[in-house]
């Protein structure tokens, strides 16, 4: 026995008090003691526990008993037969518990537990038994069925309608009626499930795959739903459905869709996705819950229970929790969308105020679509913690909301678009608070629109719909159903005008008045509604009494009647019965009880309705087929038109065949209804196949009607044989060849009408259609020639001419062998056009013939010698250019030279003539470039022969008398052979240039020539004064250069005394400013030197004439004083020269070779020591030498070779470089400029770089 405080029967007593809902202390009490707890725990061959409340305690057994299944049991068993100890308690004992009835428990373990980890999961699955798993499957189903299938207390095979504890999902509601209807007992039982089946398999797919469908795609399965459920009810055939297991039905599928809208958002984040995207998915599973809740409450509270038939007893169904769901998703809804409305609103610097993460913070760890009892309190703290964030946001919201409204209060459809579009935001009362004035606008004009709603109801309730003054009409209405369509259209907007008042205006005063005036329209359309209907009602219920109104029609009245006048089939259906049908059907979807009497008309109705649409199907066949039959086709349908004839009028019914066939033989109406139908199917059949091909042929001839006979003949010739082929074709299914013989007459004759007419459009443009013949024109042996020749062509166009005329006598169109061509008359009858051929070929080849005239004046220049014709006739540059014009001409008119020419079927190539003519003109051109080309070279050979002797006789200089008279002479002479020389070079000069335009590059020697000419005409003017009166001017010139070249002078040495440098710029002054200095110096020394230059230059001269030297004392002052500071700054500039090459070296190379600058200061230390006069330079260098020297043993510590990218940024902070200086881009320069800032920081450096060795660089 176990002892107090015993911690395994702790576990057992707290397990069972936890199940059965008692206190702990109970549970204990009641098991302590008893020999079945202490067996299980202390014995280990007893395995089982099972444990049940009793009056007032626990009972414990070691077995479960049959009478258990009525009780909660909770087992206890082990998992090995081992005694329990506290260390194997939690480990060898396993828990259930039972329910309702073993199997029921056995199935949903199954089902809910052991098949999901054994079957679907991958980690079991891989190492579960395949056979296993099928029988695991079957087992599920097998006891599924065996749920379905019987009363937990009944142990037969027969299906209980009643027991719907088995049905969890839509689908086990249809599979409960396949299996009825697979393996019922009964045949009425198995045809009336099968019947229940067959309508339920609308929608059994889509539930069975319900997970595979989008929200969007279930929104549509709902209406179809519906309407099954709605079938299912409202069926006839059989018994009625059961209103428990309908019940149970419409719940199950509330409950489905519910898990379905949760399990599809649950894949969304309704928070942070994108809002269209959220918002698309919530209303479509808002859609999904008010759909269901609608539809339920529409069937079971409205249209079953005023179903006489089958009335829908009791209360209304609602899917309370589906519709409460449908209101959290549209709080849900309303939250993002009030947050997106204020996002809009809010200008972008102040929208950060509304991010994501914060304002949806208070929903964090809430999942919004798991709608329970429990979970709403936590829902509603969290929206009012949200709208507490969102708060101030709504003020700033509210007044740009005010003045967006205050603009368009103009414009009422705009108001209420507004008003509608931002319902959400208007409605929470910070906002709604401050649009009150705009909400007052909104009532008033809600009031005007439902009083203009009112005046067009009451204008228009009086007429006929269509009518101006009538109601509006919609398409296949009748009159009640459309102006009671149309009075609900009016009772919608009207609602919808309530439905906004109530959700923005129902705190302002004006709102109860506009909301009763706006009822009382409501009732006032409810009742002009009803009152159709009423009226409707009675209209039928009246007729109904009249025998001949057809809406009367009895079980044993005649089916149809022939009228032998005019020979109609006539079925005895009215379509007043038709209207009424689908009038019946409308009202009872727009929610109207039907009357008994009309209700059990139109069942009558709709009992007859199948076979009575047949039969006028048929019977309107039976009276037109004769105009759908084509004339000529008809001997080929004879056999089955009387076939279908003798059907009609033999219609009896009885074992004599003497009673006429009456509505209440449903099996002998069926006979021979599907009689009629295969008669008239097979007729039909046959009409429209013989249409077809007639069709076909209509299309094939109407084809060949536009073919061109002349150059398409084998299109002519395949459209041909496909006739003749159809021909056969319709020989070889049965069609006897004597039957089709109008028919082929009838297309014998269409084939003439299309082969006259393409042959008669033939002969007349015969020339301009027979099949083309190409012809070349050439230019050979010094004339234009046809290739082919002439005759050639001749003869094969005639013979082309004989094969077309001759087509009609060889044509047999669909005709058979043995008949007589209707064909062959055609030519005789077209002897006209015979003769207009044969006149338009003879005119063809005028024409061919006139061809070569248009080129003949072309190839003339072909036949002369174009040289000595040049050589000839030309001479002046006039004559070239009206030579080169005119060619230029008669190129572009050779360019317009046809090159084909197309005289009807003939074609004319003539590229080959026009590839001689252009030859010709090209050819032309060369000779004329050639030719004037040496024009010119025999004009430029006289003109250069000419100065070369005048220039050779002008250049010596006379020494005595005898040589100045002689070339005197010789001056007179070039004189007078000048003028023509002068112009035989200027007509050189006009040729070249005329050659320069056509060819594209003159003669270049000629502008030396012509240079040669200016230049000899030059000493024809000076040849005798020039020297003489040169040398005086030159005299005077060079005194005034002297008295300019000694003022510049004084200018300059003004400046320069301002200008120079003294010795406080090189002791204080910088190193731009002292390199300023040194470049003014410089440009000083440049500007002396060219005044010295300037100063030999005039002494020269003052020699050369005979002149006396001026004083020039001034300038060796100045150039002694510029040379002695230019001195200074050179040894400046050389060493900064050699500094600055120094410094554009990158640190990173220049690093390592640091003795340079060493040697470089050395070299230039040493060099100032050894100069024997110490200027104010030379203390300036030794002071920059010596600042630069204190820095060598200082730069080891910037090399840096181990320091890490962060220690050399500290680096360049402590010396002061610039901020973005990189180790990358460090000149050596650089360092040079912060000479002064390593010299400071020479400890901090040393230090650093000792440290930085270890770990990290300290400063």
């Amino acid at each position: 026995m176990a002892a107090p405080g015993d911690p395994r029967q702790r576990f057992l007593a707290a397990t069972a008090a936890n199940y059965f809902g008692l206190k702990p202390a109970a549970a204990a009490a009641a098991l302590r003691g008893r020999p079945e707890v202490a067996g299980f725990l202390d014995d280990g061959s007893q395995e089982l526990l099972a444990l049940r409340r009793s009056d007032g305690g626990l009972s414990a057994a070691t077995k479960i008993e049959a009478t258990d299944s009525k009780n909660n049991v909770l087992v206890f068993f082990k998992l090995r037969p081992d005694v329990i100890t506290e260390d194997n308690l939690h480990s060898n004992i396993l828990v259930s518990s039972m329910l309702d009835s073993p199997i029921n428990t056995l199935y949903q373990a199954v089902r809910q537990v052991f098949a999901p980890v054994l079957l679907k999961d991958e980690t079991w699955s891989k190492t579960f038994d395949p056979k296993l798993q099928k029988l695991l499957s079957e087992l599920e189903t097998g006891l599924s069925t065996v749920l379905r299938r019987s009363d937990p207390n009944c142990m037969g095979e027969e299906f209980s309608e009643d027991d719907v504890q088995a049905i969890l999902t839509p689908t086990d509601e249809f599979q409960f009626w396949i299996e009825c209807a697979r393996h019922g007992t009964k045949l009425y039982s198995k045809e009336r499930a099968s019947h229940f089946k067959d309508l339920f398999d609308d929608i059994a797919k889509d539930y069975c795959n319900l997970d595979s469908l989008s929200l969007f795609e279930v929104v549509d399965l709902v209406e179809t739903t519906r309407d099954t459920v709605d079938s299912v009810w409202r069926q006839t055939e059989h018994d009625p459905y059961p209103q428990p297991r309908m019940h149970n039905l419409l719940d199950v599928i509330g409950s489905c869709l519910g898990r379905f809208v949760q399990r599809k958002l649950a894949a969304l984040n309704l928070w942070e996705d994108a809002f269209h995207l959220v918002k698309e998915n919530l209303k479509a599973g808002i859609l999904i819950c008010e759909q269901w809740a609608s539809a339920c409450e529409y069937l079971t509270g409205q249209l079953w229970q005023r179903y006489t038939l089958h009335q829908w007893k009791n209360e209304k169904y609602f899917p309370e929790s589906l519709v409460k769901l449908g209101k959290r998703l549209d709080e849900v809804l309303t939250v993002r969308t009030l947050h997106e409305k204020l996002t809009f609103f809010l200008p972008s610097g102040e929208q950060n105020a509304l991010h994501v993460a914060q304002v949806f913070e208070p929903f964090a760890g809430l999942n919004p679509v798991h709608y329970n009892p429990y979970t709403e309190p936590l829902w509603k703290a969290a929206v009012s913690q949200f709208e507490r964030i969102i708060a101030p946001a709504e003020k700033k919201v509210a007044s740009k909301l005010k003045k967006f409204i205050s603009d368009i209060q103009d414009s009422p459809q705009q108001l209420l678009q507004t008003f509608q579009k931002h319902k959400e935001l208007i409605k929470h009362p910070n906002i709604s608070k401050e649009l009150l004035l705009e909400r007052e606008t909104l009532l008033a004009r809600l009031q005007d629109y439902v009083k203009d709603y009112q005046t067009d109801f009451e204008t228009r309730c009086h007429g006929a719909p269509g009518d101006v003054s009538g109601p509006l009409s919609g398409k296949n209405l009748s009159e009640v159903v459309n102006n009671i369509v149309w009075v609900r259209q009016l009772e919608l907007k009207v609602d919808n005008a309530i439905k906004l008042a109530e959700a923005l205006l129902s705190d302002l005063s004006g709102f109860q008045s506009f909301h009763q005036s706006a009822d009382s329209f409501l009732e006032q359309l409810k009742v002009y509604e009803q009152e159709q209907f009423d009226d409707w009602s009675r209209d039928i219920q009246s007729e109904l009494s009249n025998p001949k109104s057809g809406l009367c029609i009895q079980a044993n009245s005649p089916v149809m009647e022939l009228d032998h006048v005019f020979g109609t089939l006539n079925i005895l259906y009215s379509d007043r019965l038709v209207t009424l049908l689908r009038e019946v059907r409308q009202l009872s979807a727009l929610g109207f009880a039907i009357p008994a009497k009309i209700q059990q008309a139109a069942n009558t109705a709709q009992k007859f309705y199948k076979q009575a649409v047949i039969l006028k199907q048929v019977a309107h066949f039976y009276n037109s087929i004769h105009q759908q039959m084509i004339e000529s086709q008809k001997p080929m349908m004879l056999q089955s038109a009387l076939a279908f004839e003798q059907l009609i009028k033999h219609s009896k019914s009885g074992p004599g065949g003497e009673a006429q066939m009456t509505w209440d033989n449903p099996r002998e109406l069926e006979a021979y209804i599907q009689k009629l139908q295969a008669a008239a199917e097979r007729l039909s059949t046959e009409n429209r196949k013989l249409r077809k091909w007639h069709t076909n042929f209509i299309e094939k001839v109407v084809s060949l009607m536009n073919i061109d006979l002349l150059r398409q003949q084998q299109r002519w010739k395949d459209g041909l044989q496909e006739l003749r082929t159809g021909f056969a074709s319709l020989e070889s299914q049965g069609f006897k060849s004597c039957d089709m013989k109008a028919w082929r007459q009838h297309w014998n004759h269409q084939l003439y009408k299309a082969l006259e007419h393409q042959y008669q459009m033939g002969l007349e443009a015969l020339n301009e259609n027979l099949p083309e013949i190409n012809i070349d024109l050439i230019f050979k042996q010094g004339q234009l020639q046809f290739r082919p020749p002439f005759e050639e062509v001749r003869a094969r166009y005639y013979r082309e001419m004989k094969r077309f005329i001759s087509i009609p006598n060889r044509f047999r169109g669909v005709s058979e062998t043995e008949e007589e061509s209707i064909f062959t008359v055609m030519t005789e009858r077209n002897a006209n056009g015979l003769l207009t051929a044969f006149s338009k070929a003879e005119d063809l080849f005028r024409r061919l013939a006139e061809v070569s005239n248009q080129f003949k004046e072309w190839i003339v220049i072909g036949q002369v010698d174009m040289e000595s014709l040049v050589m000839t006739h030309l001479s002046s540059k006039q004559d070239w250019e009206k030579n080169f014009k005119a060619l230029k001409v008669r190129g572009k008119e050779a360019e317009r030279l046809p090159s084909t020419i197309k005289i009807d079927c003939l074609t004319v190539n003539c590229n080959p003539v026009k590839t001689a003519i252009d030859d010709f003109i090209q050819k032309f051109y060369d000779v004329l470039v050639i030719s004037l080309r040496k024009s010119i070279q025999a004009h430029l050979h006289d003109v250069s022969s000419f100065l070369t002797d005048a220039m050779e006789t002008l250049v010596v200089r006379p020494q005595t008398v005898e040589e100045i008279s002689e070339d005197n002479l010789k001056y007179l002479k070039l004189h007078e052979q000048k003028g023509g020389v002068f112009l035989l070079l200027q007509e050189a000069e006009g040729k070249n240039k005329l050659l320069r335009t056509v060819a594209g590059a003159g003669l270049d020697t000629i502008r030396n020539l012509r240079a040669t000419w200016d230049k000899f005409e030059l000493m024809m003017e000076s040849h005798q004064l020039m020297i003489t009166e040169q040398i005086e001017i030159m005299k005077g010139n060079v005194m005034s250069h002297i008295n300019i070249y000694l003022q510049d002078l004084e200018k300059f040495k003004a400046r320069w005394d301002q200008l120079k440098p003294n010795d406080d710029v090189i002791e204080t002054g910088d190193h731009d400013t002292l390199e300023k200095s040194a470049q003014i110096i410089k440009e000083k020394k440049k500007e002396f030197d060219e005044l010295e230059t300037t100063k030999e230059k005039l002494i020269e001269e003052c020699h050369h004439f005979k002149l006396e030297e001026p004083d020039f004392s001034l300038s060796k002052v100045v150039c002694q004083d510029i040379n002695s500071c230019a001195r200074i700054w050179a040894l400046y500039e050389e060493f900064y020269q050699g500094l600055h090459e120094k410094a554009k070296e990158d640190w990173i190379t220049f690093r390592s070779k640091t003795n340079l600058f060493e040697e470089f200061l050395f070299n230039w230390n040493e060099k100032i020591r050894k100069m024997e006069e110490h200027t104010v330079m030379t203390v300036k260098l030794q002071k920059e030498v010596d600042r630069y020297k204190m820095i060598i043993p200082i730069l080891k510590y910037i090399r840096g070779e181990h320091l890490s990218p962060d220690h050399w940024l500290d680096l360049f902070r402590l010396l002061g470089l610039p901020r973005g200086t990189t180790l990358e881009g460090l000149l050596f320069g650089d360092l040079l400029k912060v000479t002064d800032a390593i010299i400071e920081k020479a400890m901090e450096l040393k230090v650093g770089i000792m440290t930085c060795k270890g770990t990290v660089f300290l400063i």
